[in-house]
């Protein structure tokens, strides 16, 4: 019997109860190991680079101590966590020939990620109404999105995280695992934990969907709500250059809503029938790892600030370095 497994007496019966998983990750591409592993390493390490550098840049730099960038700031921190929680574990089972994960590290995993998950989906529609205040009733930005205003939704925004999180990972858990314990999967997530039941997980499939398109659509909706009127008022902007500016504050938003919801709809919204696991482990990569690591980029060049902000900075270590020459 694996060490993975203990006996239990129950009912006068012999019943297995699972106290680690194995995460497959990606061992049945056993050539490519060596390349997955540089391939992770280098997107994750670009993540840190991109994503701490964001963070520094804007609590370093006066001019980008505005609303907009305070929450860019909480973006990059939740991108940041959420792929820190996944991606070291990925690498070193990579290496590791026993990819085993205890049953409290797997909640722990699964409570982590979804909490920043979920948080992502709320900031982004946070952001979404950033844009509208900021375009809309630009006279009354400041006096809207003040420094207390900003703090509460980004509570609001942590705690809806958590109680989600609570939600799915005690649904999660709550069913039955008797064996096997192989997660086909690269971390701890609801759909294939859910595959090694040996419960009925039919009404844990429809808690998973339900708040899963709960958060997707009250998300959805405000971020398209806040479009509309951004599109409206843009459209009655009578310069071609002001139109143009307008559109260029909300394009790097518009660019990560779409990648993120788009990924996050597909893999929990959807009833589990309609895609398989190796599908999901695809996309998972995309949002777990490739969004964190493009987000910063994406801000970055299509932000005139951020870009002042950078030159400014590294034209001040040059000088710095030049004098002590």
């Amino acid at each position: 019997m694996p060490s993975a497994l203990s006996i239990w007496e129950m009912e006068g019966k012999n019943q297995t109860h699972v106290t680690e998983f194995i995460l497959l990750g990606f061992s049945d591409l056993s050539k490519m190991q060596i390349l997955l592993f540089t391939a992770f390493l280098a997107m994750y390490l670009l993540t840190l680079l991109g994503n701490i550098g964001i963070i520094l840049l804007i609590r370093t730099d006066p001019q980008l101590h505005t609303p907009m960038y305070f929450f860019l700031c909480n973006l990059a921190f939740i991108d940041l966590c959420y792929s820190s929680t996944i991606t070291p574990k990925a690498l070193v089972n990579f290496l590791a020939e026993k990819k085993n994960i205890s049953l409290l590290d797997c909640a722990i995993q699964m409570f982590i990620f979804v909490t920043m998950a979920t948080a992502e989906c709320f900031l982004l529609a946070v952001m979404a109404y950033d844009r509208y205040v900021a375009i809309c009733n630009p006279l009354l930005y400041y006096v809207v999105m003040t420094e207390r205003v900003r703090i509460q939704l980004m509570a609001i925004v942590y705690i809806v995280g958590l109680v989600n999180a609570l939600i799915h990972t005690c649904n999660a858990f709550s069913v039955s695992f008797c064996g096997p314990n192989e997660i086909n999967h690269f971390y701890c997530d609801v759909p294939p934990l859910l595959k090694l039941s040996c419960s009925d997980t039919f009404f844990n499939e429809i808690v998973l969907s339900t708040f899963a398109s709960i958060v997707s659509t009250v998300t959805v909706i405000a971020i398209i709500l806040s479009y509309i009127y951004i599109v409206v008022a843009i459209l009655k902007i009578r310069s071609s250059e002001g139109r143009h500016k307008a559109f260029s504050t909300c394009t790097s938003h518009f660019i990560t809503v779409v990648l993120y919801f788009g990924t996050l709809i597909f893999m929990y919204v959807f009833p589990s029938s309609h895609y398989s696991m190796d599908k999901n482990r695809a996309v998972s990569v995309v949002y777990a790892m490739i969004i964190p690591m493009v987000n910063p980029m994406i801000y970055s060049f299509r932000n005139n600030d951020v870009k002042q902000a950078l030159k400014k900075i590294l034209g001040k270590k040059w000088q710095a370095k030049h004098f002590q020459s």
